[in-house]
């Protein structure tokens, strides 16, 4: 099991300067500590190397990095320093390494430099603003060695491009680590005839790693039987107080709901699950067919919970609904439903469960004669995504490999589809027709993962973690 994101740190000299130049070390030093403690306030599980200015050293650095199981290293060059004294820690860890080129200020106080009397005082003030000199040298390394690296460049103090960078950078690793470790639990089968569905499994646990647990609908059928009345009472109470269930409700719908929603805790629970993707046709077995009838309502509050469900067995999905939620934006499971072209929208849904953490307003709850496509009536969910900026992800299963897409855009207010599924309306900043061209031109499958706020860099950042190609629309 993971024991959390580990993020190594280490500054970089060169240790001949230290008797040339006294109190420089101290200076630089000082530097690292000031961004240990930033990062420390950002994620507390820091392991700090040191002021690595000899091999040996860096060799010590690397163990204890290797030891400790770091996921990503900060690397703040403080000074020029020989590239001999880098490559021996970032090999042994053999993870990204992000490269904090940060001077000590904005610029060298040129009138009082020069006005230094002393030659040996204005060297070692220039070396405490020489961080861009080795950086060049690590990179050309970093490339020969096949170390993926990325390099933040900027100000020590004082520079928020600096501050959300590095943030968004220990973000990537927390999403990163979690995925390494997700259980996704996929029960059921895949909806026949949907290739674009179809997936991989081998190649998404050798990208994001985690398990893959296969579950049996009879699983769940199982834990439903074991379900007591008061279980179901607390949980129609719990229904009760997050959606917004419709006087047509049946009440023998809701209980049925009600019952589900707990043995898919207890199954979660049982396998560890962190996300899931289910789908069945359910027909045939008549306990088989009311588990899946009734699954809609206790799936939405496990996504709601940080647990995301895909439907349709779209286990791709399932993966950016993840990666979404871990990067606090939600994750609800999405794809187009069709175009207004009178108001330059592109309206976007699904039937089945959705992300009501992230709803406008309270979710209702809507019963359903028929589930179009699939198997089965009962209670449905109808929501629209918050109003605001919102980012859209798919995990693109693509010849060379996985990729990242990735939008950014709005939902809008306006007319939806009232059929008791999830509706949204939604603008991109280059227009509907071109949005949607751009999006399909990379081959995605016909679903993806919606959540709140403009968070592709983000995802940028966990795609150079990963080695995973990003695309931005």
């Amino acid at each position: 099991m993971s024991s959390g994101v580990k993020i190594g740190l280490f500054g970089i000299g060169l240790d001949t300067y230290w008797d040339q130049f006294p109190g420089l070390k101290n200076r630089l030093e000082e530097h690292l500590r000031d961004i240990d403690s930033r990062l420390r306030a950002l994620h507390p599980n820091i392991v700090n190397g040191g002021l690595v200015d000899t091999v040996d050293k860096a060799f010590e650095a690397g163990r204890l990095f290797r030891q400790n199981e770091v996921d990503l290293i900060f690397l703040h060059v403080s000074t020029y320093a020989l590239s001999s004294t880098v490559l021996p820690v970032v090999r042994q860890a053999k993870v990204p390494v992000v490269i904090l080129n940060l001077a000590p200020g904005a610029a060298i106080d040129y009138e009082s430099f020069n006005a230094l009397t002393d030659r040996t005082r204005m060297t070692a003030e220039w070396l405490a603003f020489c961080q861009a000199c080795p950086v060049p040298e690590i990179a050309n390394v970093f490339r020969r060695a096949g170390i993926r690296f990325q390099s933040v460049t900027g100000m020590l103090h004082d520079d928020p491009m600096v501050t959300r960078e590095i943030g968004e950078w220990v973000e990537a690793a927390k999403v990163m680590h979690t995925m390494a470790f997700n259980r996704l639990g996929c029960m059921g089968h895949y909806y026949g005839g949907m290739l674009d569905v179809y997936t991989d499994l081998t190649r998404q646990c050798a990208v994001f790693g985690g398990h893959i647990e296969l579950i049996e609908v009879e699983e769940l059928a199982l834990r439903r039987r074991e379900v007591n009345g008061t279980e179901t009472k607390e949980r129609l109470r719990l229904f009760n107080e997050m959606f917004d269930i419709q006087p047509d409700c049946p009440a023998a719908e809701l209980e049925k709901a009600a019952v589900t929603s707990v043995a898919l805790d207890r199954l979660v629970a049982d396998y560890g699950l962190g996300s899931m993707a289910y789908y069945y046709k359910g027909s045939g077995n008549p306990g088989n067919e009311e588990a899946m009838a009734s699954i809609i309502l206790g799936n939405s509050l496990l996504t709601a919970r940080g647990i995301p469900v895909a439907g349709e067995y779209e286990i791709k999905n399932a993966q950016a609904m993840k990666i979404m939620d871990c990067l606090g934006a939600g994750g609800s499971f999405t794809e187009y439903y069709a175009m207004d072209y009178e108001a330059d929208i592109v309206l976007m849904g699904h039937d089945g469960p959705g992300h009501i953490a992230i709803a406008e307003g309270k979710t209702k709850v809507r019963p359903l004669n028929v589930y179009h496509g699939k198997t089965g009536s009962g209670l449905s969910v109808e929501m629209s995504v918050r109003n605001g900026p919102v980012t859209l992800l798919s995990v693109v299963e693509a010849p060379a490999g996985l990729l990242l897409l990735a939008a950014e855009g709005e939902t809008v207010p306006g007319p939806i589809l009232q059929i008791g599924n999830t509706n949204s309306r939604y603008r991109f900043p280059k227009g509907a027709r071109e949005f949607v061209d751009r999006w399909n031109g990379f081959g995605p499958a016909h679903h993806c993962a919606v959540g709140v706020g403009h968070i592709a860099t983000k995802i940028e950042k966990l795609g150079a973690l990963l080695g995973v190609e990003v695309v931005k629309i």
